[in-house]
């Protein structure tokens, strides 16, 4: 069957061959692909809608009324929950969680540099160098630094003073 292999190449060629011409595109040509677009659905407009008389909301009631919805936390005039539990202490709304530093972490540090916020936030250890910060023991010490203006974890304290270091109050 060596012929139909040359037909089917002249068929390609002949497609190939053929003068393609571009369709000219305008504004009031386009149009959303099939399907990709649906009507809103129109309520309340009567019996042949499938959704007229009450507009899918149900009979009458509450919810069947304009801004008929309960605020968050109501439970039917039941004794809400948060009112049920018993409160006690207080939360300080102005109370700043202290930043964390590993001592493993300040190998980052320059050779002879003293430990304090400004340093900490120019080497990226901590987001902001007027809120606390406290160094941790988590890490090995690589070598001996002074510590000064930042509150040190006991077992910081002990890996510090053990590389040579010194922490100033």
């Amino acid at each position: 069957m060596p012929g139909t292999k040359a037909k089917a190449k002249a068929k390609r060629k002949a497609k190939a061959a053929a003068p393609t011409t571009a369709e000219r595109i305008s504004l009031s040509g386009l149009h959303p692909p099939a399907g990709s677009h649906r009507a809103r659905i129109r309520k309340g407009r009567g019996p042949g809608s499938g959704i007229g008389k009450t507009a899918g909301r149900g009979g009458k009631g509450q919810t069947a009324r304009s801004g008929g919805q309960t605020r968050p936390g109501f439970e039917g005039g039941q004794m809400p929950l948060i009112r049920r539990i018993p409160k006690r202490g207080f939360t300080n709304p102005f109370r700043q969680h202290a930043q964390v530093v590993n001592v493993g972490a300040l190998a980052k540090l320059a050779e002879g540099i003293e430990v304090t916020p400004d340093t900490l936030f120019g080497a990226g250890l901590v987001r902001r160098p007027d809120r606390p910060i406290k160094l941790l023991g988590m890490g090995e010490v690589p070598r001996s630094f002074a510590v000064r203006g930042v509150t040190v974890s006991a077992s910081a304290r002990t890996k510090i003073e053990q590389a040579g270091g010194t922490i100033a109050t």
